[in-house]
């Protein structure tokens, strides 16, 4: 088995993190500074930093802010929100991210994934692939989930590995913040799919969510929440003696 990741996500609008439910109703949750110092300092094994709003208002990223939380961790980090092309890459990288994250940029330029993977390796490409089910089926939605493009979820998702993505985030939004459990029927097909990387995004409500998710899906090499870190529901030290006694490989 593989050893399992527990991600942390600060979604960050005007400079705050804030957390809603199935992409709507956001509610400011704390400063991205400090939380990512908390997170980096209590057993996270990678922390994830988006830029929820960048895409929908046509701007780049915040830097300010993104550099303040970079000098804050020292494990991985990844960074996304309003990656449009080779320089955003270039100035997300610079001020401090391990890897890149994609979805909105790349829906409008396919293109766009291969080009980062040549000049900075796949290793730093990651696919954010916002999936919801429409019609019996599972579609990618752009601009932080208010667009359905009319893509059917697992073939794009395929055709972005195939590019040169290293590792794919898949949001559920059908999911988010309803803490009812991860998005299993999805993961499974993604899993099935590629052969990269896959975490598991949307859903966690308690530990248990976890473990169900790491024995159902035993490819999802790692699972990422936002609400239950955030305000205490669920420790990650405490989530890790969890998985480890139910025989879960983790860090």
């Amino acid at each position: 088995m593989i050893t399992k990741r527990i991600i942390p996500c600060l979604d960050v609008k005007d400079g705050r993190v804030v957390k809603g439910k199935n992409f709507q109703g956001l509610q400011d949750v704390s400063s991205p500074v400090e939380l990512a110092g908390y997170y980096s300092s209590c057993g996270a094994d990678e922390l994830v930093f988006y830029d929820i709003t960048a895409s929908a208002e046509g701007r780049s990223l915040f830097t300010d802010i993104l550099r303040q939380t970079a000098a804050r961790v020292f494990i991985p980090l990844t960074v996304g929100g309003g990656i449009r092309s080779l320089a955003d890459f270039e100035r997300v990288l610079g001020c401090g991210a391990d890897k890149v994250s994609v979805n909105s940029g790349a829906i409008r330029d396919p293109e766009l994934i291969g080009r980062a993977a040549r000049l900075y390796g796949s290793q730093c490409v990651v696919l954010s692939a916002d999936v919801k089910r429409v019609g019996g089926g599972f579609h990618v939605f752009a601009r932080g989930g208010r667009d359905d493009t009319g893509m059917e979820a697992i073939e794009w998702i395929r055709s972005c590995v195939g590019r040169g993505a290293g590792e794919v985030v898949v949001n559920s939004i059908d999911t988010d913040g309803v803490k009812a459990g991860f998005d299993i029927e999805l993961l499974r097909l993604v899993c099935g799919a590629v052969d990269v990387p896959v975490i598991a995004s949307g859903g966690a409500g308690c530990a248990q969510d976890f473990v169900q998710l790491f024995r159902q899906v035993p490819g999802v090499d790692a699972g990422l929440a936002a609400s239950i870190f955030h305000y205490g529901t669920l420790t990650i030290p405490d989530l890790k003696r969890e998985l480890r006694a139910n025989g879960m490989l983790v860090r």
